[in-house]
């Protein structure tokens, strides 16, 4: 059997989305039992789904991801949506008063907005209110390197935050373990991913 290694964690995403549509995977981020798919085979002594055959490539292993992989990307996922939830109910507020979620860094501006949606990375929102925003931080390093205004600026935003401990925080544990399933505990809060399931369920 050939060796494997593993794809980046934005090229999971992507493919796990997909998965929880067609009902390969369940909301708890395992391998459905019974299923005829030649992709979804076991690795070791867990299920894992491969996403390129080495046979036919010029590479010697498979490229998989396995149930592991799986768990580690909900939580992950998980801890964003939850510090989401938490700064926004610290703030006495909910999704429904964003007008507007910037996505920025390295991973973010690789991130596929619906799909990062469909498995609770991102919450269900109206799609236009997200926008891109690239590499941020480095812009902005230059800026307040290069200009006064906006160095002054930086501090002044700076001096007005507010901190919010995660690891002290209770509503915060209780926001992440609501979040540790696809998407979330709360199928209310994603319609629209609820919809998307229902309706492609069993397909391949």
């Amino acid at each position: 059997m050939a060796r494997c290694w593993r794809p980046p964690p934005v090229t999971i995403a992507r493919r796990i989305a997909g998965l929880v549509k067609t009902g390969i995977i369940d909301r708890n981020g395992r391998f459905a039992e019974g299923l005829d798919n030649k992709r979804v085979c076991k690795q070791g002594d867990e299920w894992a789904y491969v996403l390129t055959f080495a046979e036919g490539m010029s590479m010697e292993e498979n490229i998989v991801f396995t149930e592991s992989d799986l768990k580690n990307l909900i939580y992950s996922k998980g801890a964003v949506y939850a510090g989401f939830t938490s700064l926004l109910g610290h703030a006495g507020m909910d999704f429904s008063m964003v007008d507007r979620m910037i996505i920025t860094g390295g991973f973010g501006q690789y991130l596929n907005i619906e799909k990062a949606l469909t498995i609770g990375l991102l919450p269900d929102i109206d799609r236009s209110k997200f926008a891109y925003m690239g590499n941020s931080p480095i812009v902005g390093a230059y800026m307040a390197l290069l200009s006064t205004t906006y160095r002054q600026e930086a501090r002044t935003i700076c001096n007005s935050m507010t901190y919010v401990d995660f690891s002290s925080n209770p509503r915060y544990m209780d926001e992440f373990t609501s979040a540790l399933f696809l998407p979330h505990t709360d199928l209310n809060a994603f319609p629209s991913v609820t919809a998307a399931v229902s309706s492609q369920i069993g397909t391949i």
